[in-house]
């Protein structure tokens, strides 16, 4: 019982800051300092969208397209690059191997902020300021995905079932499609999930690259705020229209999760 009460209770506390997002988000700016803070939702929710997407200086709806269109090809990219590269990792013997591990692992080790300026000037000589091309490029390969793909790999991938497919004449490129590319399945969700929230919610790096003409979804949430004044209740709709496609992509993700957990548990 004090489990059920304590595990409640995060649940609350968790999902508030959510809730309280949402009840602002349908209110006027007058209740953002009320005290106690208002708890049930307004009517406004509709107005503060429409002024959301008129607002000119955040160009909010060109941000929302932006960060729809690099999430989903960095996702896709590093989704199939990492269980490729895991899938070698893991199951294939060549020269070399633990040294090039290293070498990916000791990348994750350098901090991102480090890497921003040499990055710049990259994109600078490459004329990719101001493109979405300096927001995709970078990230089309994840060396945490390729550990993760190589660790989930090691365990979830037979060794007997490659040496059958290479019986069968399948080449090594068709094993992982055929044969180790479905039983990654989980592991793949769970790394998809993750390079589509990190992507869609990057902001330092957009911010150096990009212009407010050409935002991100974060981008454009970061000029919905003057100098001199700020608009709560239009920031907090901003943050509500934004988290959408983060749920139905986590549903997405999660059946998928789901699905593949319940198809090996029928397998095995």
């Amino acid at each position: 019982m004090m489990v059920r009460l304590t595990l409640a209770a995060a649940i609350v506390l968790s999902a508030f800051p959510l809730y309280w997002l949402f009840v602002v988000a349908t209110r006027a700016n007058d209740v953002v300092g009320d005290w106690p803070p208002p708890l049930v939702p307004g009517g406004n929710l509709w107005d503060n969208v429409a002024r959301l997407f008129d607002a000119e200086q955040a160009n909010f709806l060109l941000g929302m397209g932006n960060s729809a269109l690099s999430s989903a090809v960095v996702t896709v990219s590093v989704v199939f690059f990492s269980s490729l590269a895991g899938f070698a990792f893991a199951k294939l013997r060549f020269r070399g191997r633990n040294a090039l591990l290293l070498v990916i692992l000791g990348t994750m080790m350098i901090p991102v902020q480090m890497g921003i300026i040499p990055l710049y000037l990259i994109m600078v000589e490459l004329g990719w300021q101001n493109r979405l091309e300096a927001i995709i490029v970078p990230s089309l390969v994840s060396a945490f995905g390729v550990f993760l793909m190589r660790q989930y790999a090691e365990k979830a991938v037979p060794d007997e079932l490659i040496e059958a497919a290479r019986v069968d004449g399948c080449s090594t490129f068709r094993i992982y499609w055929t044969v180790v590319l479905p039983a990654l399945r989980p592991g793949a969700a769970v790394l998809g999930l993750f390079t589509f929230m990190g992507t869609w919610n990057e902001f330092l790096w957009p911010l150096a690259v990009l212009e407010a003409d050409n935002p991100t979804v974060q981008f454009s949430l970061s000029q919905l705020s003057t100098t001199y004044y700020t608009d709560y209740t239009l920031m907090f709709a901003g943050a509500l229209v934004s988290t959408v496609p983060l749920l139905v992509v986590f549903v997405l993700f999660g059946r998928q999760i789901i699905g593949g957990i319940m198809d090996g548990a029928i397998k095995a």
